[in-house]
């Protein structure tokens, strides 16, 4: 520990408030407007330089931004203005330890101060060891990222079949088949409640800590994402926290749509998942063809959400589900598009599930490095090119 010494938050990182800007003001361009919760939108100008670092100051606390490339801080965020000579990734890595949300000092809506984080007493070693920890802990983030851009195109792949099939009608045979308004022959079109049982949940009451943190995933609306699988979440719940809300756990592969909040995103879910009530579990009423009917609804759903003024997906209640339209061809035609789709979904999976490793192993490598534990300085840390295409780490 002879390369640490004692210090404060703003030894390490001076923190500014960010810069307020209307979407009216916006104009088409590359530069990411970044907010308490992320990219927001995108402009042509930038206001602050790359590499950079930003954090919620106001809304969504304890989310940390890294930028490549020269952004513009929104209003609800921090952002680092002067590095002090510190490694701007090391920085990055850092403040996601800290949990800033704990740091809440609003009344009503959740506020940052930082001069108040500026006081906080930290740790802090010499700018060469920051730049080792952050390799080490880039290195997993590269990787996932890979896998991450893996994934996105399987899951066009997966799209653009079931658009092939469905929406453009060339599906096998397509050629000798009728199409009769617009639906070919022998298929129907129904209502999303004729196909799927709709499902509530529940929460447990917050109050009582047996029925938290336990080994049962919770699915909130917090949990939803642009992606096709579920596989972590936020929050936990134990059996008796399960025992006492309106909740089932829902297995595997049920499909979940958001109801509030961000509504009308839809995963899968990929392992068996306890919900709150501000989503829906769609389980298909034949029991078949979960990736058929999860692409199926994903599609419609989309289409809806594309349409203006549609009010549907303001807030979505049971009744909404009529107003979805689904196409239903005949078994056998959805039982081999099923077969096809299988292998796409199965990969996804599959570097889902190793992306899921690969962020638990970092998160707590991460509380290692930070506090000294490891002497990173002997650390050897490899990624073999074939341990890179499965989306395993060998540290």
């Amino acid at each position: 520990m002879k390369d640490w010494k004692d210090a404060y938050l703003a030894d390490l990182a001076e923190l500014q408030r960010g810069f307020d800007i209307t979407k009216a003001q916006q104009h088409d361009g590359t530069v990411p407007i970044i907010s308490s919760s992320g990219i927001s939108s995108f402009h042509n100008q930038a206001k602050c330089k790359a590499p950079g670092v930003i954090t919620g100051r106001k809304g969504t606390l304890g989310k940390v931004f890294y930028s490549p490339i020269d952004y513009w801080p929104h209003d609800t965020t921090l952002w680092i203005k002067n590095y002090k000579s510190n490694s701007p990734r090391y920085t990055y890595y850092f403040l996601q330890l800290l949990k800033l949300e704990s740091y809440d000092v609003g009344a009503s809506n959740p506020t940052l101060n930082r001069n108040h984080i500026h006081k906080l007493k930290i740790r802090l070693p010499r700018p060469g060891i920051q730049r080792k920890i952050a390799a080490v802990l880039s290195a997993y983030d590269d990787l996932i990222e890979n896998n991450n851009r893996r994934i996105a195109i399987l899951e066009k792949m997966a799209e653009e079949l079931y658009r092939e099939w469905f929406v453009r009608l060339r599906f096998p045979g397509h050629e000798k088949v009728k199409i009769v308004k617009g639906v070919p022959e022998g298929w129907e079109v129904k209502d999303s409640l004729a196909v799927f049982h709709v499902l509530g949940g529940g929460t447990p009451k917050t109050e009582n800590p047996a029925f938290w943190d336990g080994d049962i995933p919770f699915f909130t609306p917090k949990d939803s994402h642009t992606g096709y699988f579920a596989n972590v979440t936020e929050k936990s719940i134990t059996p008796s926290g399960l025992e006492s809300c309106n909740s089932k756990l829902y297995g595997k592969n049920t499909i979940f749509i958001t109801a509030r909040g961000t509504v009308g995103n839809i995963v899968l879910a990929l392992r068996p998942m306890a919900m709150n009530q501000s989503c829906y579990a769609l389980v298909p009423k034949s029991g078949k063809h979960i990736y058929f009917h999860f692409l199926s609804m994903r599609n419609a759903v989309n289409i809806i959400k594309g349409t203006a003024n549609s009010g549907v997906f303001d807030n979505i209640i049971t009744d909404s589900f009529k107003q979805i339209k689904l196409f239903q061809p005949q078994e056998k035609l959805m039982g081999s598009f099923s077969d096809k789709a299988s292998r796409i979904m199965d990969q996804i999976e599959n570097i889902v599930g190793k992306n899921t490793l690969l962020t638990t192993s970092r998160d707590r490598l991460l509380s290692r490095l930070m506090s000294g534990k490891i002497d990173v300085e002997n650390m050897d840390i490899r990624f073999p090119e074939s341990m890179k295409e499965e989306g395993v780490a060998h540290a």
